[in-house]
Formats: C-alpha cells, sequence, structure tokens
C-alpha cells in the first residue's frame, strides 16, 4: 500500500503554488506571493513606544523574468528573497542555482519543488512572488491606439514595482538589498527604481540571473512557473478540441520553433485567429492574418460623414446652408432658427 501510494505520488504532475488555475485558463493575468517563510521576521507595523518585536531579518530580493519573447503563453515576473546571511550557503554552496537558461528542465523542476516542499530548508528560508501577465493582457496593451500604448518594456516594468512592493511594503519584509536582471539599459531602469524605492539598496545588472544567486533563484521560479503554465494551457486548448488532430505540443511558444509556428498555421480560425494563450501584437501573427486564407474585415470608421443622421437632425450639413425641409422637421429646429 505504501509504495502504491508513492508510485501515485510520482505520476501526479508536479504544480507549483505560483500555478492560479482560473486566471491561466481565462486570459487573466494575476500576481501570487509566498508565505513568510519560517526563519525570516518580518518588520513591525506597531508605532507603539512599548512594543518590544524581535528585530526583523535582513534580506536580500533578486527579480528575473521568464517569456518576454514568445508569441504564446504568459510573461512571469518574479521576486525571490531570503536572509542575506544565507543567499551564498544556500543557493550557491547547498543547492547550485545559476541562471535558468544553463540548467535542464529536470534540475529547474526538483528546485522549485524544494523551494515549495514543506520542511525543506529552502522552503524554510526563502520566499518568492509572482506576476503571470497574460498574453491576451500583454497583446490588449501593446494594441492600444498609438498614444495609449502600453509596451513591453512598461509592462514589465510596472510587474517589477508591483511585486517589490507587495514584498517590501505590503508584507514588510525587511528588503535592504535588491538585485534586477536589466530590460534595456541598465542605468535608466536602475534610477527610474531608486526614485520609486529610495530606502533600498538597489543594483540593475546585464546577466544578474548569472551573478547574483537571489537573482537565479528568481529566474528558476520563473521559468518553471511559465513552463508549466505553458503546458497547462495547451493541456486545456486539447480537451477542448478532441475532434481535432492536435500535435503533441505546442513546442516552446517562440516564434523561432517550428513547432510553434507550424501549430499556429494549423490551429488559426481564419477569422478570429486563435484564442486568449496567444500575443496578437506579434509580428509572427500579423503575418498569418494577413495572409490569403484569413478573412479581412473593414471596422467602419468613427468619424461623421459629410452626409448623414445628423443632416436630417439638425436641418443642414457641414458643406450645405440649404433649408431644412422634410424628415429633419420631425424632432423639431435649432433654437434660433426660423422658418
Amino acid at each position: 500500500m505504501e509504495q502504491s501510494s508513492q508510485d501515485a505520488q510520482e505520476a501526479t504532475p508536479f504544480v507549483p503554488p505560483t500555478i492560479h488555475h482560473s486566471p491561466l485558463l481565462n486570459g487573466e493575468s494575476y500576481s501570487s506571493y509566498s508565505p513568510c517563510p519560517n526563519t525570516i521576521t518580518p518588520a513591525s507595523t506597531s508605532t507603539s513606544p512599548e512594543d518590544s518585536t524581535p528585530t526583523p531579518t535582513e534580506c536580500v530580493l533578486g527579480v528575473d523574468e521568464a517569456g518576454r519573447g514568445p508569441v504564446l503563453g504568459p510573461m512571469v515576473y518574479s521576486a525571490f528573497y531570503l536572509p542575506k546571511d544565507l543567499e551564498k550557503r544556500l543557493l550557491t554552496e547547498a543547492h547550485s542555482f545559476d541562471d535558468s537558461k544553463v540548467l535542464t528542465p529536470g534540475v529547474r523542476k526538483n528546485l522549485m519543488q524544494m523551494i515549495c516542499s514543506e520542511g525543506h530548508p529552502l522552503h524554510n528560508s526563502c520566499g518568492w512572488a509572482v506576476k503571470v501577465l497574460s498574453a491576451r493582457d500583454i497583446a490588449a496593451g501593446m494594441l492600444r491606439p498609438s498614444v495609449g500604448a502600453y509596451n513591453l518594456n512598461a509592462q514589465a516594468m510596472d510587474a517589477t514595482i508591483e511585486i517589490i512592493r507587495g514584498v517590501v511594503e505590503e508584507r514588510h519584509i525587511n528588503v535592504r538589498e535588491v538585485y534586477i536582471d536589466t530590460i534595456g539599459n541598465p542605468a535608466t531602469y536602475q534610477h527610474k527604481l531608486e526614485r520609486i524605492f529610495p530606502t533600498l539598496k538597489i543594483t540593475v545588472a546585464k546577466k544578474a540571473d548569472s551573478l547574483y544567486p537571489c537573482v537565479s533563484a528568481a529566474s528558476v521560479v520563473a521559468k518553471v512557473t511559465r513552463d508549466i503554465a505553458l503546458e497547462m494551457c495547451y493541456e486545456a486548448l486539447v480537451e477542448t478540441q478532441q475532434e481535432k488532430s492536435t500535435e503533441p505540443s505546442w513546442g516552446s511558444g517562440y516564434p523561432s520553433d517550428s513547432k510553434c509556428v507550424g501549430w499556429l498555421r494549423r490551429d488559426m480560425d481564419y477569422l478570429f485567429g486563435w484564442g486568449n494563450e496567444c500575443r496578437f501584437s506579434w509580428g509572427t501573427v500579423k503575418e498569418l492574418m494577413d495572409g490569403k486564407d484569413a478573412v479581412r474585415v473593414d471596422w467602419p470608421s468613427d468619424e461623421v460623414e459629410e452626409t448623414g443622421i445628423s443632416d436630417f437632425l439638425i436641418g443642414h450639413g457641414p458643406t450645405t446652408s440649404r433649408k431644412p425641409e422634410g424628415l429633419e422637421n420631425w424632432y423639431g429646429s435649432r433654437v434660433g432658427v426660423s422658418f
């Protein structure tokens, strides 16, 4: 019986607590935070001078992302924090965290399982936060009219700010140092964050995920969350399309992946394209939707035509001074107009 129970556990796919089924499958963005680890004492929110709470634990926090470039699935931003005096010993010496891109999928998933397993030293000492930006919301922001376009860099910056604020200001973790893998110019990025978080020592650097252990750990959390989210979206899609012949996978979701592009071509609805798993603002999608087989839709202009219903309601159009006659008098005449 004990062996059967163990086999059943091993056969059950690992789904980390960073995955929230309902918003993920509905194409919604969401945030998620771990409980405060046992070994970390948060800062007190009391202002009473008689309050004798323990000294808050000084922590270091790293931020990294996964899924910036894919045409399918979400982009995930992750923050990872732990006591400063444990960073090197726990993350580098004991568990060999590194940039998630140089770790195998099996190693990444194993590290994530340890982070999420109660009683494990990583679970007891480390906390995390994730912001999962759905493909639908990413595309909706980027496809706004030109004046209000919400580009990917701005979305990434807002995600970073949100999870840092959620850890430091809302959960009162005593973070003293923050390390972030940059998108774009490191100095510009760092300056913006320093203005928002003036009490934090912030370092923004290229390749931070291979330079700072806390950023390496954040990259693992982000990558595993992104990969499992993509798998779950595909499985849900297959369940709703049982009558269709589907491939075993849509690949990594990147435009450079032939599996991904092949799936996009095969599964495209010639009027609506795809579901909320797809980033419609990507060039790959635009090329396919502009193809010869896609249905073209001409949207009506919001501007009032020279001759339209308004001509009948107010009695004269913008290009004529004729006196009103006929149906336009049905609703009366404008104040001051005599016939």
